[in-house]
């Protein structure tokens, strides 16, 4: 009796459950073989810092970090909420912007307060994503997404987390947070960088 040849492992730079289900249901909808697993596979691997100063670099520190760990393909994403007035800020200090990480309510607070005499035609903003594919030969590509829309005034919907309650993305009626997880992954910019990332696995690891 043969045994059959496990799938290719790939592993997901996250502790979340939600972003590897995620990152899986599209892998496996594009057809690809593939195992992911996320870093909790791998207790020994230690968290990296995210000293870059773009999405791209952050994104490539993290998926490099962890395929020289673990000797496996790695992926890595780094997004956050860049805002017209302010000149691409909060961008890559999103999680921090109000000083202590991942802070959601506290960011949210500090960022409406900034944003609180400016007017509608001008509260555009956009959430950006980068994901990296590293391999632990070195090789490594970097794609993007983007999901364009404005802020509102006070935030609205339980959902998602962030600055979700008060981003409007265009031609929606809702904000990200009152959006159902399947609509919002439909649309969102780490949705959309992790579909980019198929046609780049097609080609680096055939």
């Amino acid at each position: 009796m043969t045994s059959t040849p496990s799938a290719p492992r790939l592993v997901l730079a996250t502790r979340n459950a939600g972003k590897v289900a995620e990152l899986r249901h599209i892998l496996s909808a594009a057809g690809l073989p593939y195992e992911l697993v996320g870093t909790d596979a791998y207790p020994h691997v230690p968290d990296v810092k995210e000293t870059g100063v773009t999405f791209a670099e952050n994104a490539l520190l993290k998926a490099h970090a962890l395929a020289q760990a673990t000797g496996l393909p790695a992926i890595a994403d780094d997004s956050g909420l860049c805002v017209d007035v302010l000149n691409g800020a909060p961008g890559i200090f999103s999680a921090r912007w109000a000083g202590t990480h991942g802070d959601d309510k506290a960011n949210l607070d500090l960022l409406l307060a900034q944003l609180s005499d400016i007017a509608d035609e001008h509260r555009g903003a956009h959430f950006a994503c980068a994901a990296a594919l590293a391999l632990p030969d070195g090789s490594e590509r970097v794609v993007e997404g983007r999901l364009q829309g404005f802020l509102r005034h006070s935030p609205a919907g339980a959902g998602g987390f962030g600055y979700d309650p008060i981003f409007q993305p265009l031609e929606e009626t809702r904000t990200t947070a009152q959006l159902t997880p399947d609509e919002k992954n439909a649309i969102s910019h780490r949705g959309q960088a992790f579909r980019a990332l198929i046609p780049v696995i097609r080609e680096l690891l055939g």
